[in-house]
């Protein structure tokens, strides 16, 4: 339990880093919306991957499930 804990908090961490730096990118660009977006998918992005790899489903093909067949 203190490891899922563990690896959630480096999660927000991270995601609360995210956001000041994607405010920090919309100062820059005089638009930080354009900076909190960014920010945000990019926390999705790495929250899915990050649940992926704690699930152990990281890099696993399926055969019947490629997307490419109707």
């Amino acid at each position: 339990m203190a490891k899922r804990q563990r690896g959630r908090g480096f999660w927000i961490i991270g995601t609360v880093l995210l956001f000041v730096a994607g405010i920090l990118f919309g100062l820059v660009w005089q638009n930080v919306w354009v900076g909190l977006v960014l920010a945000a998918a990019i926390s999705i992005g790495w929250f899915i991957a990050y649940e992926s790899r704690r699930g152990r489903n990281e890099g696993v093909y399926d055969r019947d499930d490629d997307g490419a067949q109707l």
